[in-house]
């Protein structure tokens, strides 16, 4: 039998684990880059302080995105062992529950107890777990999948800043370096926001401030350190 195609909200959180993944290796390794960049001159030091920054990152964003999905995963199944327990013992109120939900949204009492009614018939469980938790069963995201997205994704959003740290001149390598981070926060920052449905110029704003941030403080601490 083949397998389930997958659905849309699986589909953006993979899409989603690789943006982040971008993101945050853009940001993450032009700190250490420009930092670096502030302590010394030396475009091997500089590179290798990257590329190491690069590597760990890897793992720990790969780490993370799946321990993160495999948590939201097992929380679903929790629900819905809950919510079978629930309609075991105590259907009524799960029932009730639900068309109050409908009322609430302005359908009519009637209407509201036939379209209960309907879909208790058809799916209880399902339908009392996306009405009290908001997902839909059986549609867990894919943690492996979502940790492959990030380990792709995190070195070649790093690779920007490693590059245009050791390829530009040294007097102009900070300058067009930040540049070009920030550029690519601006399109990763509205990407994320245009996946999550948030408003796009004010997280794409945080992200290129969050930028500017970054790099200002460790190039300015790799500058004290440096002395």
């Amino acid at each position: 039998m083949a397998k389930d195609k997958q659905t849309l909200a699986q589909r953006n959180n993979l899409i989603r684990a690789s943006v982040m993944g971008a993101n945050d290796g853009i940001l993450s390794v032009s700190g250490i880059v420009i930092g670096v960049a502030g302590a010394t001159t030396n475009s091997f030091a500089i590179f290798i302080a990257g590329f190491a920054g690069a590597l760990a990152g890897t793992v720990s964003m790969a780490m993370g995105e799946y321990v993160s999905v495999h948590s939201q995963n097992d929380a679903q199944i929790k629900a819905e062992a809950v919510q079978n327990d629930a309609l075991n013992n105590r259907y009524d109120e799960e029932f009730a529950f639900v068309q109050k939900k409908y009322e609430a949204q302005g359908i009519s009492e009637h209407l509201a107890n036939k379209a209960t009614q309907e879909m208790m018939e058809k799916d209880a469980l399902g339908t009392t777990v996306r009405e009290r938790y908001g997902f839909t069963l059986h549609h867990e995201m894919s943690a492996v999948g979502a940790a492959i997205a990030s380990m792709v994704s995190f070195p070649l959003g790093s690779l920007l800043p490693m590059l245009a740290i050791t390829l530009f001149p040294p007097h102009i390598r900070v300058a067009a370096t930040g540049v070009a981070v920030l550029i690519a926060l601006a399109i990763t920052g509205y990407s994320a926001a245009h996946l999550s449905g948030a408003n796009e110029k004010k997280a794409t704003l945080r992200n290129v401030v969050a930028g500017v941030f970054t790099m200002i403080v460790t190039f300015y601490i790799g500058t004290l350190i440096g002395r």
